[in-house]
């Protein structure tokens, strides 16, 4: 899709949920300290958007978990990331729905229970996002493995940087261009070299 399969789309797609949804907790608290109605509607439409987002978002994912060749150790972490998400959906699934039918008619208590639950369910997203960075980071979960094992060489070999550009290697030739030229001081007596000293310039 576009050039995407489901491993990249779904990491394109986590991204924007997770702003909007954390966007939305911060504008809830705002409108209930100031009780400020623009704030209370960024807020309600920040989350709404975010929902949608994040059911995009974890459909993404369980097609994507059935694309990617994977072990034991990733089957687990992949499990409970998944876990997380569709806790996380399902929070912020019921606050959308709660939000549309009871903006309007929201008291303040009814309001803070609300906003305290998008706390909970912010707290839970980022939880859902730690497992998913340990997928990519210490598993390297959706990277084939001729691409690792090609990369893992690329490392072994090394690469090294001296202003931009490579050193070259030193030479005897090298070496003996670098090298000052010995003189005598003035008055000092001629000197000798012993048998076999190869032969400077004076």
């Amino acid at each position: 899709m576009f050039g995407y399969d489901w491993p990249r789309l779904h990491a394109a797609l986590n991204d924007l949920p997770t702003a909007l949804l954390l966007t939305a907790l911060l504008f809830d608290i705002a409108a209930l300290a100031t009780r400020r109605e623009g704030l209370r509607l960024v807020s309600f439409w920040t989350l709404v958007v975010g929902a949608i987002g994040g059911a995009a978002a974890v459909i993404s994912g369980l097609q994507a978990e059935e694309h990617i060749a994977h072990g034991e150790a990733v089957h687990e972490v992949m499990e409970t990331h998944e876990q997380f998400a569709l806790i996380t959906l399902g929070i912020f699934g019921v606050l959308a729905l709660w939000r549309i039918v009871r903006e309007r008619k929201m008291a303040t208590a009814e309001r803070s229970l609300v906003t305290g639950l998008t706390l909970v369910g912010v707290a839970i997203l980022f939880v859902t996002a730690n497992y998913g960075g340990r997928l990519v980071f210490e598993h390297a979960a959706a990277i084939s493995s001729s691409v690792l094992q090609e990369e893992l060489h690329e490392r072994s070999e090394g690469h090294h940087h001296q202003g931009g550009e490579e050193e070259p290697e030193a030479t005897a030739d090298s070496v003996s261009a670098r090298t000052p030229a010995h003189v005598d001081p003035p008055g000092a007596p001629p000197h000798s070299h012993a048998p076999s000293t190869p032969p400077h310039q004076d």
